[in-house]
């Protein structure tokens, strides 16, 4: 039995590892003017530095989930470092936009293994009753690092671009070292075949998804759904995903967990994390809402985030100390309720700061609660020790599709009102009945007794 502050250490080197992935994803948008101008791209072709990152984190985390279940924890967490690393020297070394790219798409490889196999470790290492509180310091990371990301990148951005990358270097290098000395083994054996046909079919999907939501103009999505670019490669995911579902119900060893979704608990939170997806893809939309809203200008509707992120990165440890004192349940639809209220008053009251600034604490209270440690906390408890990163790497999948799926969405709702404030308007209102659905799901789950005996079987 690992002792104490062993795993305290473990939990530390984890945090700092999923915190430089997750700042990769924040730390880009003020570089992104600096990018454009060095390279002499347009707006559209620079956003795939953002997309190539989301596309490749998707795809890279059931892969690496299954391969930490198949072959170790620690070795899959340092080769998803050093991944990240690699990708962080090519994309500041580029000499050209399509090398840039390239780099953004190993990074996001890496740091796709890097947050599931974190949260494994956490099953492997903490006792049931303790398992929430260090999910809540993992997922404390990205409210922090959506305050941290742009302030960095302040500082560092008048030296250049690059160093915004170089700087994870020297990071990645103590985690490496650190992390052979105390991460614990943990082996599974080779015990099939592996399963090449369902990576190549869930790249293939993953990637027609996000090029064809990439593509729909959001001020007319039913014309731009007429266009090749855009119909053809949905065309292919919707065919697709029912051949990835036969061909994972089939592998010895598949790389998406698919009978996973045998257990009803684990069919509820993944609905929810599609939702959760949708929520979060709103949190873009909150400073241009506030441009409108509150008459600001827009330099100070670019702070208008800070009481979301603060709000979220002060609550996330809580919301750990609650999961293991009242279960997953009651967090979650307290938290279902929170959102709805707070959707409400962003959509109707919104229209002078305090009320702005209340429904941004509510939204991001009520999403805390029903994204990240507690959906990884359910997913801990209803899956196998063989099998627990790739049940977190199943809940970051379905989320992500639900992120692409809902920006496109919402940002067709806006358009589609002549992007005034009644397009934001409708759009949050639209996340009420999102969040609703989230409450009616969190009312079937496992109450606290029934989780905990689950997760003594899973031991």
């Amino acid at each position: 039995m690992i002792e104490t502050g062993h795993r305290n250490r473990i939990l530390i080197l984890l945090f700092i590892g999923v915190f430089m992935g997750a700042l990769d994803i924040g730390i880009i948008g003020p570089a992104l003017p600096a990018i454009e101008d060095y390279f002499r791209v347009d707006p559209r072709l620079a956003s795939w530095t953002f997309i190539s990152y989301i596309l490749f984190f998707m795809l890279g985390t059931p892969l690496m989930a299954k391969l930490s279940d198949r072959y170790g924890r620690r070795d899959i967490y340092i080769l998803d470092i050093l991944l990240f690393a690699a990708g962080s020297v090519i994309t500041a070394m580029s000499p050209s936009y399509p090398l840039l790219i390239l780099g953004r798409s190993i990074q996001g490889f890496g740091a796709g293994g890097i947050f599931p196999v974190a949260s494994a470790f956490i099953g492997d290492t903490f006792p049931p009753e303790s398992r929430g509180k260090a999910l809540g310091i993992i997922g404390s990371v990205f409210g922090f690092s959506s305050i941290a990301g742009p302030i960095l990148a302040g500082f560092i951005l008048p030296y250049g671009w690059q160093w915004l990358f170089l700087i994870n270097i020297p990071i990645a290098a103590i985690i490496v070292v650190t992390g052979f000395l105390i991460l614990p083994v943990t082996v599974k054996g080779d015990d099939g075949k592996f399963d090449a046909m369902g990576t190549i079919l869930l790249a293939i999907t993953v990637a027609s998804l996000a090029v064809g939501i990439n593509q729909i103009n959001t001020t007319d999505i039913a014309g731009s759904l007429m266009r090749p670019i855009v119909l053809f490669p949905l065309i292919i995911a919707a065919a697709l995903t029912p051949l990835l579902w036969r061909v994972e119900r089939a592998a010895d060893d598949p790389v998406v967990e698919v009978d996973l979704l045998g257990s009803r608990e684990v069919r509820i939170a993944t609905a929810i994390s599609a939702g959760n997806g949708l929520s979060q893809s709103a949190i873009v939309f909150i400073p241009s809402y506030a441009l409108i809203a509150l008459s600001l200008s827009e330099s100070m509707a670019s702070f208008s985030l800070l009481p979301f992120v603060t709000t979220m990165a002060l609550s996330a440890p809580l919301v750990g100390v609650l999961l293991d004192r009242v279960g997953s349940r009651t967090v979650m639809v307290s938290g279902s309720i929170i959102l709805m209220a707070g959707c409400i008053i962003m959509a109707l009251l919104s229209s002078t700061a305090p009320l702005f600034i209340l429904a941004e604490i509510l939204m991001a209270l009520g999403l805390i609660t029903v994204i990240g440690s507690p959906l990884r906390y359910i997913m801990l408890s209803e899956t196998p020790p063989e099998k627990r990163a790739s049940g977190q790497a199943l809940i970051n999948i379905v989320s992500s599709a639900g992120q692409l799926v809902g920006g496109a969405l919402i940002g067709g709702i806006i358009g589609s009102m002549g992007g005034g404030i009644m397009g934001y308007r409708f759009s949050f209102l639209f996340l009420v009945a999102v969040a609703v659905s989230i409450f009616l799901l969190s009312t079937n789950l496992k109450g606290r007794s029934e989780q905990l005996e689950t997760m003594k079987k899973n031991l």
